[in-house]
Order: C-alpha cells, then structure tokens, then sequence
C-alpha cells in the first residue's frame, strides 16, 4: 500500500472544508448576519462563529498537514516504501478527520487539543521514522 491514499484522503478532506468555507459565508451574507464587505479586505466586522470555525479548520489543514505531504513526497520520490510508515499516515489522517469534526461541530477546545497533539506526535513519530529508515 502506497502513503499516496492517506494523502489524496486528507487532498480531499481539505476540500471539502474549502467549499464549507465559502457556503458559510454565502449563507452568512444572505441571512444579513455579515456586510459583504468583510470578505473583501478581511477586516472591519465579524463573522458569525461558524464561519469563523470552518475558516480556522481550513487553516488548520493547511498548516501541520504541510509536514505530513512533504514527508510523502519525500517518501514516494525516494521509493520508500514502508508499511509501519503507511500505517501511521492513516492514523495521522484519522486525527485530522477527528481534529476537523470537533472544530466544525462542538469546537470543545481541550478536545480538539488532545487529537491537535496526537496528530502532531504521530507525525513526528512518522519524521523520526523515516530518519532512521535513511540510516
């Protein structure tokens, strides 16, 4: 099995928070909850929680996550080719799902912080892996 899916899962998951970035805040316009004008300048009102959560998530996936491609890149372009490593990717992705369903839904913050970290410890642990692998 290739890190590929694990990536193209997260590829996607990335997506879809995009597309809810914009309809939260088409929605947010239309029920007059926010001035259009917010989304030119991003500055001057604020949006309604839920448009602020689902912006953050997004952030949120294009922050750590960018370690976790870089290592697939890595991993693909060298032929690497590890079943623990791929193991690990699905748990990393699962996390993030998790991370997202929590920012979106509840948003409780000591929640989202323990799988934040998980997710981030299992990446380094996937780092630290692949260092020893070029040993």
């Amino acid at each position: 099995m290739s890190i590929i899916y694990p990536m193209f899962t997260l590829v996607m998951l990335t997506f879809v928070i995009t597309f809810a970035v914009g309809a939260s805040r088409l929605i947010a316009v239309r029920k007059r909850q926010v001035n259009p004008k917010l989304y030119k300048l991003m500055s001057g009102y604020e949006a309604p929680d839920y448009v602020q959560q689902f912006t953050r998530n997004l952030s949120n996936l294009l922050e750590v996550p960018i370690l976790f491609y870089l290592l697939g890149v890595l991993l693909i372009a060298m032929q690497i080719e590890d079943s623990t490593m791929v193991t690990m990717a699905w748990v990393f992705v699962a996390l993030r799902f998790f991370h997202t369903a929590i920012h979106i839904t509840y948003n409780h913050i000591i929640h989202r912080f323990m799988v934040f970290v998980a997710s981030a410890l299992t990446l380094l642990a996937m780092w630290i892996k692949f260092i020893l692998l070029m040993a």
